[in-house]
């Protein structure tokens, strides 16, 4: 039987998660358990059921491995897994959705021990604090919040056979799987009654609904629309590729594209459109959106039913999430294609192309290459992100698709809100919160995410999680540090808060600037885009958001000559040590570190850093300067002037240019060498200015001498 899932040595582990080791994360939760389970326990004998139980973990891990959950716990029958613990790719509560989905089917086409086992599903999204070490490791208790209490509780009212989710849930897998509501649950210790959804299905291929109109996209619209023409008109296919992050448009402006083409010399043409889907049940299942007749039953669009292969097609249509039957239809559905072009112009339009499997990726490229040595007209347009390295066939031409300038977004934010009914002056507000991106700028004008947490909504907040998720933890953890603070982030706080020698985060910066997630504002000062700040902060624990503060006071420290005091947070190091206190160790990671402390200090207004002062520079107020007052004591921040030793004697010599001979002092151990007269703060705290009485405070004579204790 299953326990752990390990995935390499906690060392390494903890070593790869350092010096962040545990995250603030929206996850998603599955319980899965089984139904009648204690009567189905007691009439079998002990060896049936340990086979029982090997077949049925067995079965349960193997799916949800596929579906890149993580097994947290086994609870009697019960298993609880998690989602988007780490790698996420925005798409974690429909990945859970499916594994409830495919956990159901396993257990109804293998049968363990020859017994049908029914089992109910709970799926639920919320946030918790998360172990990342105990996560890559398997193992128990390294999630802790009220949204794993949610999903036990779905599951106990989830029909036999079913998989329901939450509220939350539900809007993150909208459009992508089929379901109906259920009736309004009251779960045991919820103070408000849950609405309810039961998911029965993946959901088929829909056009998308655009109606807003195309904002900012000219210049990408008219190149490919021109490369479009001019491969139908010379009868040269191209492949032309949309090229952008996820939430740039590229959906939208692919649709666009092939409304722009409509005719070819007063000859109309035929536009085959499809998307792949995210996980899709078929290889090549998308491939049928573009061979199946219109719902019109027009045959001069479509496949000609009577020829070579139209049976084997037929079949492929009628099941096109079969593997077996959609490899013997490939051969038919290429010549179907290209019996199109022959009689007509055509537009072969992909969307999401970086989601299709290589059997998809193969079929277009034949395609492609067979158009181009028949001389047919055809075009390939497809869709795919950024980091989509995927060889084009020739002719091809890459279109970026650029986030939208400031203009652009306030224009499409006002079409938005408009649409959405509330205040169009609202644009301003969120312009830098969007950052170019159209499905940011939707989430944040469909609804008011003041209900959110950090006020972030949770569609912008999933492409955000799947950015920082891209990156290593080395990255991550720097961006984290900069995000915890206000103001520009500059190399030697980052290294301060991170435990780092000089000259490591610099670099580190640098590339984070180069994926867009930073930009550089002053020489050595680098400020996080704003909704990336927001949702990086977010996923910072009170534990180590003090740790981080306490690193960088203790840095600061240093710097101006102070010896840190006493549990700052700062492990112990010797010259060519390594680090021997990992940040947060000797915290439950079920704890969330204790009362929430002070943020993080944030650097100084004029751009310079507290870490890197310059003492004694003329014209700068406020300098500081190591002013040791006697051999062997530690040194104390005092008043720098040009030519400045920092000894004793300077302090009044500078003490007598200023106020004269006779208002030189002398600086001892604690004592300002400030030359007005000034009663020490413990002094003043026990007997109060001179002249004034007050409870508990000494009655003080010219001369200080006590006159008693105040009535």
């Amino acid at each position: 039987m299953l326990i752990t899932t390990p995935a390499g040595s906690r060392e390494a582990v903890i070593a790869a998660c350092r010096p962040v080791p545990e995250e603030r994360r929206t996850v998603t939760v599955l319980f899965v358990d089984i139904v009648g389970s204690t009567r189905l326990v007691e009439r079998l004998d002990p060896e049936d059921v340990r086979a029982l139980q090997r077949a049925y973990f067995g079965t349960v891990a193997s799916v949800l491995r596929r579906w890149r959950g993580v097994v947290e716990k086994y609870v009697g029958d019960a298993v609880m897994a998690l989602f988007g613990t780490s790698g996420s790719d925005g798409l974690d509560a429909y990945r859970a959705v499916r594994a409830g989905l495919d956990i159901q089917a396993a257990l109804e086409r293998r049968r363990p021990a020859g017994i049908r086992l029914r089992v109910r599903v709970g799926v639920a999204t919320g946030e918790v604090l998360l172990d990342l070490a105990g996560v890559h490791d398997g193992g128990h208790g390294a999630a802790s919040g009220a949204v794993i209490t949610t999903a036990a509780r779905l599951q106990e009212h989830a029909p036999p056979g079913g998989v329901v989710v939450c509220p939350v849930t539900r809007t993150a897998v909208a459009g992508l799987v089929e379901q109906r509501p259920l009736a309004t649950l009251t779960l045991a210790g919820k103070a408000l009654p849950l609405d309810v959804w039961r998911v029965t299905g993946a959901a088929g291929s829909r056009p998308a609904r655009h109606r807003v109109p195309l904002v900012g996209r000219r210049r990408e619209l008219a190149g490919a629309a021109d490369e479009v023409t001019r491969a139908l008109r010379e009868r040269r296919p191209r492949w032309i590729s949309l090229v952008g992050p996820p939430g740039s448009g590229r959906s939208r402006l692919l649709h666009e594209v092939t409304r722009a083409v409509s005719h070819v010399d007063g000859v109309p043409v035929r536009r085959r459109v499809t998307a792949c889907p995210p996980y899709p049940c078929g290889e090549l299942a998308p491939l049928a959106d573009l061979v199946r007749p219109r719902p019109d039953g027009s045959v001069a669009d479509g496949p000609v039913a009577d020829g070579p292969g139209s049976g084997v097609l037929a079949a492929f249509l009628a099941a096109p999430d079969d593997d077996t039957v959609a490899a013997r239809a490939v051969v038919a559905c290429r010549e179907a294609l290209l019996g199109l072009a022959a009689d007509a112009p055509v537009v072969v339009a992909v969307d999401d192309l970086d989601r299709a499997a290589p059997a998809l990726r193969r079929f277009l490229h034949q395609l492609h290459v067979a158009a181009g040595e028949r001389g047919l007209p055809l075009a390939v347009v497809t869709t795919c992100g950024s980091g989509s390295a995927d060889p084009l066939p020739t002719p091809a031409r890459r279109i970026p698709v650029e986030p939208l300038g400031p203009l652009d977004t306030g224009r499409l934010l006002r079409h938005l809100l408009d649409r959405a009914g509330r205040p169009a002056a609202l644009a301003a507000r969120l312009v830098a919160l969007v950052g170019g991106s159209p499905a940011v700028a939707t989430a944040y004008a469909s609804a008011d995410p003041a209900g959110e947490p950090g006020g972030v909504p949770a569609a912008a907040r999933r492409l955000v999680d799947a950015r920082l998720d891209r990156l290593d933890g080395t990255h991550r953890a720097v961006l984290l540090a900069g995000a915890a603070r206000s103001g520009p982030v500059v190399a030697a706080s980052v290294e301060a808060m991170l435990g780092w020698p000089a000259g490591r985060a610099g670099p580190v910066l640098r590339a984070l600037a180069a994926a867009g997630l930073l930009r550089q504002v002053t020489t050595d000062g680098w400020a996080v885009d704003a909704l990336v700040a927001r949702v990086a902060a977010m996923r910072l624990s009170r534990a180590v958001r003090a740790d981080f503060a306490r690193r960088l006071r203790a840095a600061k420290d240093t710097a101006a000559g102070r010896v840190p005091a006493a549990g700052t947070g700062v492990p112990s190091r010797g010259a060519g040590e390594r680090e021997v206190c990992p940040l947060g160790a000797g915290r439950s990671r079920r704890s969330g570190g204790g009362a929430r402390p002070a943020p993080v200090p944030p650097d100084r207004p004029d751009g310079s850093d507290a870490l890197c002062p310059v003492p004694g520079q003329p014209g700068r107020s406020g300098a500081l300067r190591a002013v040791p007052a006697r051999p062997g004591q530690p040194v104390r921040a005092g008043p720098a002037t040009g030519g400045a030793t920092g000894t004793v004697a300077d302090a009044a010599e500078w003490s007598r240019r200023r106020n004269g001979p006779s208002s030189a002092v002398t600086a001892w151990p604690g004592q300002r060498t400030d030359p007005s007269p000034v009663v020490p703060a413990r002094q003043e705290r026990r007997t109060g200015p001179p002249g004034r009485v007050g409870r508990n405070r000494r009655r003080t004579g010219p001369g200080g001498q006590a006159l008693g204790l105040a009535a």
